[in-house]
């Protein structure tokens, strides 16, 4: 995917998740996210817009100290504005990226072609998963392009969990516990994950296929969510095959902080 089919992605998925937001109600708990309420979500996903929003437009070329989130929201909007504030905001970062120089120098945190490819693609992720919390708020089914959830997947994988590189094991060599070959069958793409024998951090992974000890085989829209912790296998349509427990040590290991 390129830049603008991402900021296209990104645009589609800030208002399918302000309408799931306003048909579920800012009070209807959020059952992928236990913690939240609608609100809190919208309030998140309206900061990190803005934040994100900053580095682009600015633009900022290294991380910047700034208040947490916790603190830039000590005064949310009231619940009356909070939508429209939320589809301010993410107006602003489509209009951000749209008008950025494709040579634009600045802050990231993953790999990338450039910093204007790593912000359209990480915000249209980011909002396309937590379109899916806000859809699950209010009874829907979240369900994404075939493409577009496998693009989403290769980041969360060789994205996010390649930044902790190879582990060394007693003799030198790569650890090579475990190993969960994830295939997005109506996407004709495989990633491997080699996992720690408790399960609780990445040693390598690649893209492609190879010997594996348990096998996630399903469409890429339910990988998507799967592997991001927003469904079930059975609901996601993923078969496991081989060692269920190595998918289940992913459900329970596998956590993304930036």
């Amino acid at each position: 995917m390129d830049v603008d089919r991402h900021i296209a992605a990104l645009e589609a998925e800030g208002r399918l998740l302000a309408e799931a937001a306003e048909r579920a109600g800012l009070t209807a708990a959020v059952p992928s996210c236990p913690a939240w309420q609608v609100r809190d979500l919208v309030r998140h996903q309206g900061y990190v817009h803005r934040w994100a929003g900053a580095y682009v437009s600015v633009p900022i070329r290294a991380e910047a100290p700034e208040l947490t989130e916790a603190e830039q929201l000590a005064c949310p909007p009231a619940d009356d504005r909070l939508l429209e504030w939320f589809r301010d905001g993410h107006g602003s970062l489509i209009r951000a990226l749209r008008s950025a120089d494709p040579g634009v120098i600045a802050w990231t945190f993953l790999g990338a072609p450039s910093p204007l490819a790593f912000w359209a693609r990480r915000q249209a992720h980011e909002t396309a998963i937590h379109r899916a919390d806000a859809q699950l708020a209010a009874g829907q089914a979240p369900g994404y392009d075939p493409d577009f959830a496998a693009d989403g997947v290769d980041e969360l994988i060789m994205g996010f969990f390649a930044r902790s590189g190879a582990v060394a094991g007693p003799d030198g060599e790569p650890a090579r516990d475990r190993t969960l070959l994830i295939r997005a069958s109506d996407a004709g793409r495989e990633w491997r994950a080699e996992l720690s024998a408790d399960g609780g951090r990445v040693a390598q992974v690649s893209r492609g296929s190879g010997p594996a000890a348990c096998t996630l085989d399903g469409p890429a829209s339910g990988l998507y969510l799967l592997l991001w912790n927003r469904s079930d296998a059975v609901a996601a349509g993923v078969s496991v095959s081989g060692d269920d427990e190595l998918a289940a040590a992913w459900r329970t290991g596998m956590h993304v902080r930036w």
